[in-house]
């Protein structure tokens, strides 16, 4: 097997065998196999050998994104370019120990098991939520999202549990995740990841609010990991005049740029672009277009900095390599790769901070990554308003007065005055007993939060994100940079 798998190296790599200076380490490695195979304590298999030592050990210096895929990895990734994973169709509110279904979405495990919104799940497998903190409570719903899961549920005013075996199953996740307005003439939208489908579902979108009689714009991209550039070009399409560059790429073997086809007809109206430091890759590439061709104001923090062109190459057996061939600059010419310190790349990233300009002469800096034009809007929580979005308080009350005052919940709804009333009470019982001034120093913002948290659980979160949004700081002050 070992001569099998170095001959197979040799032969896939024939410009390469021919050369001495690859020949010798090549033997070298297969000299070393074969005493490992001989002599060792115990066997190495081959492939194990070959697939999760030797090749990601050639890979692993180059630089943090380059890999090599086996079978079930390369199928994971053809899965999530078509925005695919499997799951078992719920919004959740995760807490210190608790795990409350805010929504189940139409057709998917959850929804027909009979499991809805204000549930709480108390174990997974056998495995007790409550004594877990929120980072192993996403794990343990991770896990299960891979096999079929025992699920014990408690619903609301029913002490004893209920126990569902689900079946997670491939689920369609729209990248396009939220549209609506902020206010009259102004839309919002926010798009998770760039897959084939965005460009065309943002278009939709965009058209739903009103399209080029809208007066404004909000963008989110906040979390957004990228995904295919195809899609950002597309996207950039939308927005950017015909012939204006969206990006250019340079390595060893590739350059060139990307523009705007003749044929696009974008959008006027006003934009700004929100973007934290989990925007990456193509949704760095959009962002930067739009600032430099001062077509958006960027509103946030300094993104990720990814800006590697990587092509996956498919290898034998169902495994492939996913290889970096260049770098990406914005029409400016920004490098939008953070520099890679003790890399192989390192050199070729390395570059100084530097000031560029966009097309109206405005400074940008480069360096890695995109820097905002402004920061969000300043907001601090007061220790009440801390204390009651980290113990849940709201998700819990909101199931409560759901299931025994059953309010006629709309769109427009408004948080009653007494039910404000009933959820000090609430607090009280719960032996958590705020001081007048901290009370009503915060009455307002905690009726926002119960109200969002109400519409979540009967209308579903989508209406619940537009109650969000009212105060969210990122959104306001990209709406301030519309107006």
């Amino acid at each position: 097997m070992i001569r099998r798998l170095f001959l197979a190296l040799v032969v896939a790599c024939p410009a390469f065998a021919a050369e001495a200076e690859l020949e010798s380490p090549v033997r070298k490695i297969f000299d070393v196999l074969r005493i490992l195979d001989s002599e060792g304590a115990e066997p190495v298999p081959s492939q194990k050998a070959f697939f999760e030592g030797i090749i990601p050990g050639m890979l692993r210096k180059l630089d943090p994104h380059s890999a090599f895929l086996d079978g079930e990895q390369f199928d994971q990734l053809k899965r999530m370019q078509r925005s695919e994973s499997k799951g078992f169709g719920s919004v959740v509110s995760i807490l210190p120990g608790r795990v409350i279904v805010l929504q189940t979405l139409e057709g998917t495990p959850m929804q027909r098991s009979g499991i809805s919104a204000g549930d709480q799940l108390i174990a997974i497998n056998n495995i007790a939520l409550g004594p877990l903190n929120p980072e192993q409570l996403v794990q343990v719903l991770s896990e299960s999202r891979r096999n079929p899961a025992l699920v014990h549920v408690r619903k609301p005013g029913n002490s004893r549990p209920l126990q569902f075996t689900l079946t997670p199953q491939e689920l369609q996740a729209p990248s396009v995740e939220r549209a609506f307005h902020l206010e009259a003439g102004i839309g919002y939208l926010r798009v998770a990841s760039f897959d084939e489908a965005t460009a065309r579902d943002m278009a939709a979108a965009i058209e739903k609010l009103g399209g080029a009689k809208l007066r404004g714009l909000i963008l989110d991209l906040r979390n957004n990991p990228g995904g295919s550039v195809g899609a950002a070009l597309d996207a950039a399409a939308q927005f950017l005049k015909p012939g204006q560059v969206v990006l250019s790429a340079r390595g060893r073997k590739m350059s060139g740029e990307e523009k705007v086809p003749a044929s696009a007809r974008p959008y006027t109206f006003k934009m700004s672009v929100l973007v934290n430091a989990k925007t990456g890759s193509a949704a760095e590439i959009l962002s930067g277009a739009l600032q430099d061709h001062d077509r958006a104001v960027i509103v946030g923090d300094a993104t990720f900095g990814k800006g590697l062109v990587q092509n996956v190459m498919p290898l034998r057996e169902g495994t492939a390599l996913a290889l970096t061939t260049a770098f990406y600059y914005t029409p400016s010419g920004r490098s939008i790769q953070k520099p890679l310190a003790g890399m192989q790349l390192e050199q070729s990233t390395a570059k100084p901070e530097q000031i560029f300009r966009t097309d109206n002469g405005r400074p940008v800096r480069g360096g890695g990554g995109i820097e905002p034009d402004r920061p969000p809007q300043a907001f601090g929580m007061k220790r009440l308003e801390q204390f009651l979005d980290a113990s849940g308080a709201y998700t819990m009350f909101a199931t409560d007065y759901i299931r025994s005052s059953k309010p006629a919940v709309t769109p427009n709804w408004k948080l009653p005055p007494e039910a404000l009333d009933k959820f000090r009470s609430f607090l009280s019982q719960n032996r958590v007993q705020p001081s007048l001034a901290e009370w009503f120093g915060s009455t307002e913002w905690i009726a926002h939060r119960l109200r969002q948290e109400v519409v979540n659980q009967t209308l579903g979160v989508e209406k619940g994100d537009e109650i969000e949004a009212e105060k969210e700081p990122y959104i306001q002050a990209g709406l301030e940079a519309v107006r």
